[in-house]
């Protein structure tokens, strides 16, 4: 499994070049499985942590880049994406929509383009800290790099 994870946060760190995001890929002692974990690991509030999370819209897989600061709203992510239903993605649905294990889903890496919508509450910050595609590494960027290197939709999903 080691090689695997490894392998993971190398596709990180040449999506990151690739992109052109400055900001490099460090590993932490501690865990960083949670938005909790990985702020108190980093010396940051939770709400800095741009946890990248897995839904299933209408059975297809869309990433939210929410602020660890808070739960997202699922109906309000539906109501962004136009769908009739937004629910959990299971463990099994992450690693295929993203190669990446729950707990170090990395915003950018993925095997193909997913829907992604950036939580607006990250914005309040100048710099935000995402998952390196592993527990245990993380990345610092910006709201608005989060933005340019996903794709994404800018919205707010705070519940």
């Amino acid at each position: 499994m080691a090689d695997q994870e490894q392998e993971s946060v190398i596709r990180v760190r040449e999506a990151l070049a690739a992109a052109g995001v400055a900001g490099q890929v460090r590993r932490l002692d501690d865990s960083a499985r949670t938005a909790k974990e990985a702020a108190d690991a980093l010396g940051i509030v939770p709400a800095q942590i741009a946890s990248s999370l897995i839904f299933m819209a209408d059975g297809q897989a869309v990433l939210v880049v929410a602020s660890g600061g808070h739960r997202v709203d699922t109906a309000k992510v539906a109501a962004i994406l136009g769908v009739d239903e937004v629910g959990k993605a299971t463990a099994d649905d992450v690693r295929a929509a993203t190669s990446f294990a729950i707990g170090g889903v990395a915003p950018i890496g993925h095997p193909a383009p997913l829907r992604t919508i950036v939580d607006t509450d990250l914005a309040q910050f100048g710099e935000v800290w995402a998952a390196g595609g592993h527990p245990h590494y993380v990345f610092p960027t910006s709201f608005d790099e989060l933005v340019r290197i996903t794709g994404g939709t800018p919205a707010d999903v705070g519940a």
